[in-house]
This record gives structure tokens, sequence and C-alpha cells, in this order.
């Protein structure tokens, strides 16, 4: 079956099942859920972690979603999800949802349907996305999602295919689609030692951001080695073995670059 022109020629394949509206019921699979999420959106969040991701993130924590086709805990219809979502409503309520994971927009059509869900019973819907996707799934989506969580790796195309083994394009067509629609959106950037934590690209990925008034805020996340004993169990080899996780102090550097750049809240 050809592929559609929006998710060709990354390297990477996906299965269109999960990629459009399909017959109903929709199935979801959920590699996890968390009840009391704090710093994946405002308030406390019930988040889901989707399965399936087409990035291979040097620095990513959790490789355990990358394959689609991996074993889950959940396998679920946006109905069953929404009623377990339903349990922690008093948690909540001044928070909300984010499906995160993993990449949610390899399952654009049920994300949709479960925020659609969400939205009827008065819940703030939110996306954690690399934005690396963008098609007519992914665009009905975003038209039930109050907040995007964009993570941006870099600016500098030649490391972002190092970084992520993709292109900058979808990524940066993503953060021009969400101005276009007036989408809030909170950028999420990793900083990682020896590799994008430099006052040169640091300065660059602040610039950037600066151009679109969408952006609320700014999330500077120092890399961590939290997620590095999931990769044996997978037969893969960490790919930053030996990578420091970023210390306070450059935390805080970069915490600065971005302030003097921007008017948006940066933490």
């Amino acid at each position: 079956m050809p592929l559609s022109s929006d998710i060709q020629g990354e390297g990477h394949y996906y299965n269109p099942t999960f990629m459009k509206e399909s017959a109903t019921p929709i199935i979801g699979r959920i590699h996890s859920i968390e009840s009391f999420g704090t710093v994946d959106g405002p308030g406390i969040r019930f988040l889901a972690f989707m399965q399936g991701c087409p990035m291979r993130c040097l620095f990513c924590h959790n490789p355990d979603t990358w394959d689609m086709k991996a074993p889950v805990k959940y396998e679920w219809t946006p109905e069953q999800l929404l009623e377990e979502t339903l349990k922690y409503r008093n948690f909540i309520k001044t928070g909300g949802v984010t499906c995160t994971g993993g990449e949610p927009l390899m399952q654009a059509a049920f994300v949709e349907e479960y925020f659609r869900l969400c939205k009827q019973e008065g819940i703030h819907t939110a996306l954690d996305t690399s934005g690396v996707i963008l098609n007519d799934a992914v665009r009905r989506l975003l038209e039930v999602t109050d907040l995007v969580l964009l993570d941006i790796k870099t600016v500098d195309d030649a490391l972002h295919q190092k970084l992520t083994a993709h292109t900058r394009t979808h990524n940066h067509q993503m953060m021009e689609y969400l101005q276009s629609m007036g989408k809030p959106v909170w950028i999420r950037h990793v900083v990682t030692p020896g590799i994008n934590d430099d006052d040169e690209h640091l300065l660059a990925v602040a610039r950037y951001v600066s151009q679109y008034s969408v952006v609320e805020r700014v999330d500077i996340l120092p890399y961590h080695v939290m997620g590095e004993y999931k990769y044996e169990p997978l037969g893969l080899e960490y790919p930053l073995k030996g990578t420091p996780a970023l210390s306070a102090e450059k935390k805080k550097h970069a915490l600065e670059l971005f302030q003097s750049i921007l008017s948006c809240k940066v933490v």
C-alpha cells in the first residue's frame, strides 16, 4: 500500500491503521498510564503513554515505547480510557489529561476521539509530541487539543538528523501550523552535555522560539540517565553511555540564556 506523502521519506514506515480513521471501535495501544502527573501540562493530570514512536532520539528514556507491535498493558477503546480517567476526576479537575508516549501522533484517530470525549466532560486536553507527523488525522486531533507540548530537539538540521534519525522538517511545519491556528504551545527542550548545551545552540533555539506568539512557556529539561537501564533488556546499546547528567549549574545557565531572549515563562 503506498504511503501518504505526509509520512514518507524519514527512514521509518507507519501502519496506516493507526494514522487514520478506522472501523468502529478504534482500539488504542497504551504502554502505561499515570494518575497523578505534575510535569506534563498545567495542574494535576492523568497521563496516557501511547505505544509507538518513529523517532530514535539518542537521549530517549522510554525505548520500550518505540515498537508499535510490542506487548502493551492496555488495549482500550477511547471510551474505556475515558472511563479510567473519570475515576480520578476530583484530582484532575484543575488540571486535565495529557497523551504522551511514545509518539501519540502515531495513533492520532484514537487520541482525537479520546480528547473529544474528555472535552464533552469539561476536561482540559494536552498533547505531548515531537511533531514528527502532520497529516489530516493529526490536524483533526489538534482541533480538540487545548495545549500542545512540542519537543524541539534542536534547530540545527544536521544535528537533528543525528539526534533523532529524522529531519527537522516536520517539527518546523508543526510549529508553523500551530502558530497559524493560534494553538497554545509549551516548548520542551532537552539539554544534553557535549551535544546541545553550548551557548550558540541554546541562543539559536531561543531566537527561533521567540518568533512564535503562541508559545506560552518553555521547559528546559536537563538530560538524565534514568532510562539507561531499559536498553539492555531490549537488546539495544545505550547510545549516550558515559554522558553525564546535566548539572544544576548548566541548567541555570541555559535558563538565563533563554530568559534573555524570551518574554514568556521559562522553567
